[in-house]
């Protein structure tokens, strides 16, 4: 069978799908870390925006959860406008969010409870915020795909903290979703200082998953006042400027 144009029906499909693919390409936008050794792992060469992603802390304790969620915040203040964050318990720090570069003018606070994922469901299709933030114990394939649609109709950045109540949520982590990237952050002692004090904080980042990419470990420095992460200056200068431990075939 033919078309009008006279082409066979399954070659016009073909063309039609290169010429979305194409569009598609041409519209994915990234949100670049401004470190070449993290960047060069992602595809596009920064955070895929108009997606989803996964933070955890990298153990179970308040300093790792607290990481996570500052390195959330810097990726949130380094995105262009408002920012709504739907947490399940009041307790995040506010003045240490600033420090890392996420302003309190700049961010929308909304303690969802049980309506977590609807909330965070309908900032992301709202289409008027830069990056929406939820904090989430559980994400099934089904709510994740939903989260991930929600996020490219609109162009927002989506970024889902892990945090869990009981250990027994926390092996939920493992599980496949539809997110473009998942990251867990764990504190490492700070840099040292010529003087007595207390110097920059560092973190283990690991990336271990990234469509389209591969899995990588890096020990940064945390988020200056910008949002901004740093390479440790022994690991610019030095003779190791790999990325710190082993690659992992993506998931």
């Amino acid at each position: 069978m033919r078309t009008s144009a006279g082409l066979p029906i399954v070659e016009e499909l073909r063309e039609r799908i290169q010429r979305l693919e194409g569009a598609a390409t041409r519209r994915r936008l990234v949100l670049p870390f401004g470190i070449k050794e993290i960047d060069r792992h992602l595809p596009g060469g920064g955070l895929a925006l108009g997606a989803l992603h996964e933070v955890a802390g990298g153990g179970n304790g308040a300093i790792d959860g607290a990481a996570a969620a500052l390195f959330t915040a810097g990726i949130a203040a380094r995105a262009r406008g408002k920012v709504l964050w739907c947490i399940t318990r009041p307790d995040l720090f506010a003045p240490a969010f600033a420090q890392a570069g996420l302003l309190p003018g700049r961010v929308i606070y909304v303690e969802a409870g049980e309506a977590v994922l609807a909330c965070f469901e309908e900032g992301l299709r709202h289409g008027g915020l830069g990056a929406v933030v939820a904090e989430v114990a559980r994400l099934s394939m089904t709510a994740s795909r939903r989260l991930q649609l929600a996020a490219e109709s609109s162009g927002a950045i989506g970024i889902a903290i892990r945090r869990w109540r009981r250990q027994t949520e926390a092996t939920d982590f493992g599980q496949p979703t539809a997110s473009v990237t998942r990251w867990r952050v764990s504190a490492l002692p700070a840099t040292p200082l010529p003087i007595p004090g207390v110097g920059r904080a560092r973190w283990q980042l690991e990336l271990i998953r990234c469509r389209a990419g591969e899995s990588a470990d890096f020990e940064v420095e945390a988020c200056d006042a910008k949002g901004r992460l740093a390479l440790p200056s022994g690991l610019v200068h030095g003779p190791g400027q790999k990325e710190i431990g082993r690659r992992r075939a993506a998931r």
